[in-house]
């Protein structure tokens, strides 16, 4: 690099801080400062913090946004005060159904921060067990979206129709080995920043607990002691859970080895935003120009991460399974989820519109999309009609395949592997989505545990990892 080009890139970098510092208050000045400290203290003080480089797990909401504009504000202040300053890994988790919107707000904020060419910061996405650098143009990965809409139907099956399970497991599950690969790739970091309250990682934490235990695996009662442990913890998790899941259809792939690679030190800031609201801070409605995803995915609850896949759910529940009208299940989810929506600003306008005709069109397109499935087989997905020897399947048909009741003894042997008419075996796979071996896998397993949405143990202790770590990056 050039001395000239040098100068101007330092320029335009101390143009992004003022630009970054008009926007905060005497408490968020203040809070930078802290930050700043924390990250020098940590790195062993000012002549090591050049050789320091830390991590942050970044999918778009407004907590991880505003934390990214924090520390490129420490970042760029600590270069305008000493030779060199510490180095940024921005990381996120492209799982299957991140929107375009999702992904045009993650560009957007790291061009608002001039991210993209700092040489001091690295851009990574890792998407289906892969890291590259991160490309919002770079197509989904279509093997990893049929894998995971293939996990989304059996976790469906399998919980007996829950649909948080089925909306939430997949994604959730693969955390472990996102935090593996994003603070071990190329030498790895020293640190793991995150902006996230301990109330929030430790619900997310007793989720992922509760729904390994649903499989049957053993849980120890203590925590691992450093966030290398959790993460490997919560990977041997969603190996077992879909070992349980699959049986002998799993194939198990390869985790990433932590041999050699130094144990994570982790910088919390949650603290610093007391008081700070994100989603109202100019800081992201002007500079970052942060825009809300109604139709993405959200981490702040495993109950509600897919508000309106969730409620075309609901509408499905009600009209298969309870024979109610689909816009009674809608608005009764609708009325459950008000204060989360308000809190997200997702729009009320938009979800009574999910009550209309054209809503569930689109919704149903969605699902599509997300499940890989038509509305026929998101419906047997529901009713679960396999699982324990059938036990469902003949209120299944009755209710929504009458003119098939004549054949349900049939259809027990087709599901216990005996021979069986190819009209048959053709039908019970186009009304599933399955394949056949997945079916005769289901129907000698019992349902797993439902997750409930309130897990117990949620409350945040001192002792407690999950204050030690960002799990979702929201």
């Amino acid at each position: 690099m050039s001395t000239i080009h040098e100068q101007a890139m330092t320029y335009v970098y101390q143009q992004v801080l003022q630009r970054l510092i008009g926007h905060f208050n005497r408490a968020e000045r203040t809070a930078l400062q802290l930050l700043i400290q924390r990250i020098v203290v940590a790195a062993g003080g000012m002549e090591q913090v050049g050789d320091y480089k830390v991590l942050i797990a970044h999918g778009g909401g407004e907590v991880s946004s505003y934390t990214l504009a924090l520390l490129r504000a420490a970042q760029l202040s600590i270069a305008g005060r000493a030779p060199r300053t510490f180095h940024l890994r921005v990381a996120t988790l492209r799982y299957p159904g991140m929107t375009e919107s999702r992904l045009d707000t993650l560009n957007r904020g790291y061009a608002r921060l001039f991210l993209h060419d700092d040489p001091r910061v690295e851009l990574l996405m890792v998407e289906n067990h892969d890291v590259h650098p991160f490309n919002h143009l770079r197509p989904a990965n279509a093997a990893g979206r049929e894998i995971s809409q293939r996990n989304r139907v059996m976790v469906g099956h399998m919980t007996a129709g829950d649909c948080r399970a089925a909306l939430s497991n997949d994604t959730y599950l693969a955390l472990g080995d996102f935090y593996q690969r994003a603070s071990t790739w190329r030498g790895g970091v020293h640190a793991l920043v995150s902006g996230d309250s301990p109330r929030k990682q430790s619900h997310l934490l007793a989720w992922l607990k509760k729904t390994a235990l649903g499989t049957g695996v053993a849980a120890p009662k203590a925590w691992p002691q450093s966030l290398n442990g959790l993460f490997a913890r919560m990977e041997e998790w969603s190996t077992a859970y879909y070992d349980d899941l699959y049986g002998e259809e799993h194939a198990p792939r390869v985790t990433p080895s932590l041999a050699g690679h130094r144990h994570l030190a982790y910088i919390g800031i949650a603290d610093l935003l007391d008081g700070v609201d994100p989603r109202s801070s100019s800081l992201l409605t002007e500079f970052m120009a942060h825009t809300p995803d109604a139709l993405g995915f959200h981490f702040s609850h495993p109950a509600f991460s897919h508000p309106l896949l969730m409620a075309h759910l609901r509408g499905l529940q009600a009209e298969c399974l309870r024979t109610l009208d689909y816009e009674m299940g809608v608005e009764g989810f609708i009325q459950q989820v008000a204060p989360f929506m308000r809190r997200l600003h997702l729009s009320e306008a938009m979800f009574a519109e999910a009550c209309t005709g054209d809503g569930r069109t689109l919704s149903a397109t969605q699902a599509n999309q997300f499940f890989g499935l038509d509305e026929t087989q998101l419906t047997c997905l529901l009713f679960s009609p396999f699982i324990h020897h059938g036990e469902r399947l003949e209120s299944y048909l009755r209710q929504c395949h009458p003119g098939m009741l004549v054949a349900l003894p049939e259809l027990h042997k087709l599901l216990q592997g005996k021979p069986c008419a190819d009209m048959l075996q053709q039908w019970v796979v186009d009304t599933s989505g399955l394949p056949l071996p997945l079916l005769l896998h289901l129907y000698q397993k019992r349902p797993m545990v439902i997750t409930g949405s309130k897990p117990r143990g949620a409350r945040a202790t001192a002792r407690n990892p999950a204050q030690a770590l960002q799990l979702s990056g929201q």
